[in-house]
């Protein structure tokens, strides 16, 4: 088994791995006399499907069976309220300064003690799609919210023959020391009055996002948002790859076969809205012998060997690009936070196109890309940073495996509609998120030193390519597309970029950066400034929690101080 559900008496017991605090609260609860195990994924589908307020349209689920699912199948809607995005600030990871884990506690207690009068399901699924990774995962939910455990045995691997066979074969991660994951769910909790418990451990009055990360067990409260359950398990999973030779990457990745017959693996890193799926599902025009891809989401690199591993079988897609009758609508799965109508024949469909809401999504099914696989063995050629910063022009290569790696610590972006903010948030004001992931439940410094390992021994190359827009003006998918073909092909022609050493640029027809501008070469300066500060911000905040190493922010400085 890769990790572990089942301990001999003497390794049970205080200080013993698996026996934290927390996840003693949390995983006790699996074994009450109100769980009920839902064994299939066809169980939670009619589970689901009968649930109080789920919309069943008349869209039938295609090769319903393929998936788990009964040839009568039809793609389950259901929406969640008011809140339609991942809510951050809620999130508090146990050992990060300033984490009151044992209110905390206090609060998952009574939180589990609530439940008792109700019927909680509990669901078991797979992340990590082949036999080198893969880690057991456990939802504990109450009934009512049979959509959000059905979406996410949709989203991970749900246990079939075919899968527990390769469970059973599969590599025990960390010496067989990890434990299973364990999440407790209760969407409906809101913090009452009660004894002994303290809410002000709370970032949010009515929420709460609680990793004990290094004990594989999380408890998610007041949150009716699925995509809190598809990260927050992620989160976990990405923290055990990390622990265990792999880079976590929040991203996707394709295997080109070229004309010669040589292979070529990107990986693009990205937030949602980035562009990352859109380059992932690219097919290009077929001009290529053959594409698979590996995932558009969530994956890991091997360290060593440089392989890759997804995650997850399906895909969790923003509808807002799909429109009704749209032919990729063919492979959903289930829907959340869209509308349906009507049709001529008085059928149920969908509205989409974030008509109701913004950040309307859905889980498609892993057939919706023919040439998907779940393991690329051959080594990861390159790695694309996306970003929307005005001052980068569509395609920069990175020298160097300090600069390489905290560019991506770096990495610059806009606010999504797959994130619930605050009110009043800029939306187009450019932020940074390490990596592309706002998951993270362990140090920087882990993913910093990874991904240096890739560029700095493994000869990865690593690029930045913006798909925003480069001083006013936008860079087009096709733009992004044809850089992403010159670089897979090999005839991208990299040039020294103005003063800068360590950075060279891929001339597009269209986007000419003016270094003789003075304003664009301030606006420039400014970004590299914002960088270098974010860096010095990683070392005083959280007690310096996300501090890297000092050839870092040497490498960013550098930049500055070349454009002095």
């Amino acid at each position: 088994m890769s990790t572990k559900a089942y301990y001999p008496i003497n390794e049970i017991g205080k200080g013993k791995v698996g026996f934290s605090k927390t996840r003693s609260i949390i995983e006790g609860a699996f074994y009450g006399n109100n769980v009920v195990e839902v064994k299939s994924l066809e169980e939670a589908y009619n589970l689901a499907k009968n649930s109080p307020g789920t919309i069943v349209t008349d869209m039938p689920v295609f090769e319903g069976p393929k998936v788990g699912l009964p040839e009568d199948a039809k793609v389950l809607l259901f929406n969640d309220g008011a809140v339609t995005g991942r809510y951050a600030a809620a999130r508090r990871i146990k050992g990060e300064p300033g984490v009151d884990d044992t209110k905390l506690d206090k609060v998952v207690m009574d939180a589990v003690y609530k439940t008792r009068f109700k019927k909680l399901y509990h669901a078991s699924a797979y992340i990590g799609l082949d036999p080198e990774f893969m880690v057991k995962a456990h939802l504990l939910i109450p009934e009512g919210e049979e959509n959000l455990m059905y979406n996410w045995l949709l989203n991970f691997q749900y246990i079939n023959e075919e899968y527990a066979k390769m469970y059973e074969g599969s590599q025990p991660v960390g010496n067989g020391n990890e434990p299973d994951i364990y999440i407790f769910s209760d969407p409906q909790w809101a913090p009452t009055p009660a004894p002994d418990v303290d809410y002000s451990c709370l970032s949010d009055d009515l929420t709460c996002c609680y990793f004990d990360t290094e004990n594989n067990c999380a408890a998610i409260l007041g949150m009716k948002y699925f995509g809190e359950h598809k990260k927050g398990t992620l989160t976990i999973a990405w923290a055990i790859a990390n622990r265990n030779g792999y880079a976590s990457c929040h991203g996707g990745q394709k295997e080109y076969t070229l004309a010669d017959g040589s292979k070529y693996v990107a990986s693009v890193f990205g937030l949602s809205g980035s562009g990352k799926s859109t380059l992932t599902h690219a097919k290009h025009d077929g001009k290529y012998p053959n594409i698979t891809v590996l995932h558009d989401d969530a994956f890991i690199i091997n360290s060593d060997t440089c392989a890759s591993i997804a995650l997850e079988p399906s895909y969790f897609d923003k509808t807002a690009d799909y429109p009704t009758g749209c032919p990729d609508n063919k492979y959903l799965l289930s829907v959340q936070n869209c509308s349906c109508t009507k049709d001529s024949e008085g059928k149920i469909q969908l509205v989409t196109e974030d008509i109701r809401n913004g950040n309307g999504r859905a889980i498609k099914s892993k057939l919706w890309s023919p040439n998907r696989v779940d393991k690329i063995s051959s080594p990861v050629n390159s790695i694309i940073w996306i970003m929307k910063d005005p001052t980068i022009p569509p395609c920069v290569k990175l020298k160097g495996a300090a600069l390489a790696s905290v560019m991506g610590a770096t990495l610059a972006t806009k606010t999504s509609t797959a994130e619930r903010v605050a009110a009043g948030t800029d939306m187009n004001a450019l932020r940074i998120v390490p990596y592309a992931n706002p998951f993270r439940t362990y140090p920087l410094v882990n993913d910093y030193v990874k991904f240096k390992k890739l560029v700095e021994e493994k000869n990865v190359a690593c690029y930045i390519v913006n798909t925003g827009d480069f001083m006013g003006k936008k860079v087009q998918k096709e733009d992004t597309l044809g850089v992403l073909e010159a670089i897979v092909e090999g005839t991208a022609k990299f040039e020294k970029w103005g003063p800068f050493e360590d950075v060279e640029i891929l001339n597009w027809e269209g986007f000419d950066p003016d270094m003789n501008d003075a304003d664009y070469k301030t606006a420039l300066k400014n970004a590299m400034i914002n960088r270098v500060n974010a860096v010095k911000g990683f070392s005083e905040k959280k007690g310096g929690y996300d501090a890297l190493p000092e050839e870092a922010l040497d490498a960013l400085q550098k930049l500055v101080d070349e454009l002095s």
